[in-house]
This record gives C-alpha cells, structure tokens and sequence, in this order.
C-alpha cells in the first residue's frame, strides 16, 4: 500500500491493486463455491461496507484534487471501481490483473471538455 503522504490518486491505486490482487489470488485458492460460503454474513457485509467507504473517501480526495472526475459522485464510482475489479479473479495472469487496474483507473479519469 502507499504511504498516507503520497497524493490521494496514488493511495487510490496501491488499494485497487491490492484489492485486485486478492481478488485473482482468491480465485485460485478457494475456487467459487466454497468462496461463496465462507465468505458470507454481516461480519463480511460490514467488511464490503468499510472497504467501500475507504475507496469512496479516496475517490473524493482525489477528485478534489482535481486528479479524477468530479461530475459523478465518489460513492458511484467506488461501486464500479470495487464491481469491476471482481473480475481479477477471472483473468489469467498478473498481468491482466494490472491492465484491468489500469482499465478501471482510466474510467475515472477527468472527463473531456465538451466539444
């Protein structure tokens, strides 16, 4: 993870890539079903809400910052940060892990002026 003093958007993308990674390693480990099951229940849900929270804070800093969109709220956007970072567990190389981070980061980058 990145060190609290670096900038927001640098913060924001050490946790994707951690939250990628764990979700490719995850994959591997403990395939679907099983993950299904233990991975159930409020404790979880609570877990998920925090993780979610934590994203949505550095999406705002960031936006702030004026280094991601702001014409969508933070929450919006961790929600398909955190959605579509799930299909790590899908891909098959760290690689692809990387480029899907890398895919997902560029959705929330400053939109284009209009023409």
């Amino acid at each position: 993870m990145a060190e609290p003093a670096e900038p927001a958007v640098v913060r924001l993308r050490a946790a994707l890539r951690t939250f990628a990674e764990i979700q490719y390693d995850s994959a591997r480990h403990h395939g679907g079903e099983l993950a299904a099951l233990l991975h159930s229940g409020e404790h979880v849900d609570r877990a998920r809400q925090r993780l979610r929270e934590f994203v949505e804070n550095l999406i705002a800093e960031a936006a702030q910052d004026g280094d991601l969109r702001d014409d969508v709220a933070a929450g919006e956007l961790a929600g398909y940060c955190l959605h579509a970072l799930t299909a790590a567990g899908t891909v098959d190389s760290h690689d692809a892990v990387h480029r899907l981070v890398a895919v997902t980061l560029a959705g929330l980058g400053t939109p284009a002026p209009p023409p």
